[in-house]
């Protein structure tokens, strides 16, 4: 595997120390910082549907490739990714093996967070631009690194994490904010913005995806008017808003009879859908595959 090298030695430096420290305390779980995740993957992984949270990620080693609709999204350790919004993505990592392991790390954002840093900050110069997707891939910066590399250097002192943790958490939402894409978190965190308003639609059929979804009534949820949220509703998610629940009641349909052992016919009513044919067409259309036939395929290759 070749990895991507900073050409900055200085950046190389913070990078090899951040492998070490993923390599020595990635469990496959929550690690002692709260909202920090250390993955370590030894094998290429099956892309796998998921309904990413708004999160800070980053990679020491490795690369990995995440598909949102048709559109594709690529970082290494030369980048970090932030999803802004909850998207029901594809992910896969690249390049991975066990002698050369794709070394990760995800922080979870949190919007009211980033709101208070903003209130409590005043003006940040955060340049306006319009609505664009909510996740996006930006080259790192020695700052960023830097803070990142801290926050993980806390897990070799666990005595130290509930007071520092809290203070580099909020330097990094603030490096974010200030980099050249900062804007995309700035707009979630104002509730007059569009982009605020369009969280709040993804939030309401997050929670309500089984039922039928009537676009006027959710835009007046929002208070936004129905052309203006299937505008900005498409520019953040990359689709309208019934190509989102599509999606959300299909993963957790396949979820449901992966996990839970729930038949496709019983699996399809419980996530909305009335009709099994549409189900299974609809299922086929985004996995490749019928259910039952998805379904074993995906055992199968697990065992």
């Amino acid at each position: 595997m070749t990895t991507p090298s900073p050409l900055d030695p200085t950046l190389e430096a913070l990078r090899e120390e951040l492998a070490g420290l993923i390599l020595r305390h990635a469990g496959g779980g929550p690690s002692a910082i709260d909202a920090l995740y250390l993955s370590r993957y030894e094998e290429n992984l099956r892309a796998m549907p998921t309904l990413a949270q708004p999160a800070l990620c980053i990679l020491a080693q490795g690369s990995k490739t995440l598909f949102l609709g048709d559109e594709s999204y690529t970082y290494d350790p030369l980048h970090y990714m932030v999803v802004s919004v909850t998207l029901p993505i594809t992910g896969a990592s690249l390049d991975a093996s066990p002698d050369n392991p794709c070394l990760g790390l995800r922080l979870d954002l949190d919007p009211a967070e980033i709101s208070q840093l903003i209130a409590e900050s005043g003006p940040m110069l955060v340049p306006s631009q319009p609505s664009g997707r909510g996740l996006f891939v930006e080259r790192s910066d020695g700052e960023l690194l830097d803070a990142l590399l801290r926050l993980v250097r806390l897990l070799d002192s666990p005595r130290d994490i509930p007071v520092l943790a809290p203070l580099v958490r909020r330097e990094l939402l603030y490096r974010v904010l200030r980099g050249p894409q900062g804007y995309r978190l700035y707009e979630i965190a104002l509730s007059n913005s569009q982009t605020h308003r369009v969280c709040q639609a993804i939030a309401w059929l997050n929670r309500h995806y089984q039922q039928p979804l009537r676009i006027d009534e959710l835009a007046r949820e929002v208070n936004l008017s129905t052309s203006t949220l299937h505008h900005r509703f498409k520019a953040v998610t990359s689709m309208s808003p019934l190509q989102y629940q599509k999606q959300l009641r299909l993963q957790e349909a396949r979820r449901l009879m992966l996990n839970d052992g729930v038949e496709a016919a019983v699996a399809g009513y419980r996530v909305g859908y009335e009709s099994p044919s549409q189900f299974s067409r609809e299922y086929s259309r985004l996995y490749g595959a019928p259910p039952i036939r998805d379904v074993a395929r995906l055992r199968a290759s697990a065992s």
